[in-house]
């Protein structure tokens, strides 16, 4: 059972009517601390993992590094290129609402790659970032209440299991994480 104070998590977790459910074992919630590629390479990682970032106040990362991965399947250069500019627009350029921390010249080489974007334009900031949470968020995030907790519940259960549920498989909603 999580403890009373991250029981906010499992207020924020809700789920609604049309959610889907999953279990997650505690063989794959231990891979997670194998390395962060493996973490992010889950179904239920990231979603976990965001949680935590919420609560350093650093889940612009993760949002960001995800709508990456979505932008680099677009097809069509008309929706790329608006895509790329809100992607710009909400991340990267200097005061954005939800700004990631990059250097100067990565930011100067989207500036200039947007105006014709591919789909690899943003690969070299999307590494960046991916580095900053592989080297600062997930170290932390391994020693967190969160993912101890979640590791300590399912290391409980004779049959290791927990139900994550997601609104409308998105993971800008949010999930409820419980025993049964």
């Amino acid at each position: 059972m999580m403890s009373p104070s991250i029981c906010w998590l499992c207020n924020m977790f809700r789920d609604g009517k049309n959610g889907i459910a999953s279990k997650v074992s505690l063989e794959e919630v231990l891979q997670w601390s194998q390395s962060f590629e493996k973490l992010m390479a889950t179904k239920y990682g990231p979603i976990i993992y965001k949680s935590y970032l919420k609560t350093e106040y650093s889940d612009e990362n993760i949002d960001f590094w995800l709508t990456c991965e979505r932008y680099k399947k677009i097809a069509s250069q008309r929706k790329r290129t608006a895509v790329a500019q809100k992607l710009f627009n909400e991340y990267i350029q200097p005061q954005a609402p939800r700004e990631i921390n990059i250097d100067s010249p990565a930011r100067e080489s989207i500036i200039a790659k947007i105006q014709e974007p591919s789909q690899s334009c943003f690969d070299e900031v999307q590494k960046i970032v991916y580095l900053h949470m592989e080297r600062d968020s997930y170290p932390r995030f391994l020693g967190s209440e969160i993912y101890q907790n979640l590791v300590h519940s399912l290391s409980a259960r004779k049959d290791p299991l927990v139900s994550i549920k997601m609104k409308n498989n998105n993971l800008e909603d949010t999930v409820i994480i419980t025993n049964f």
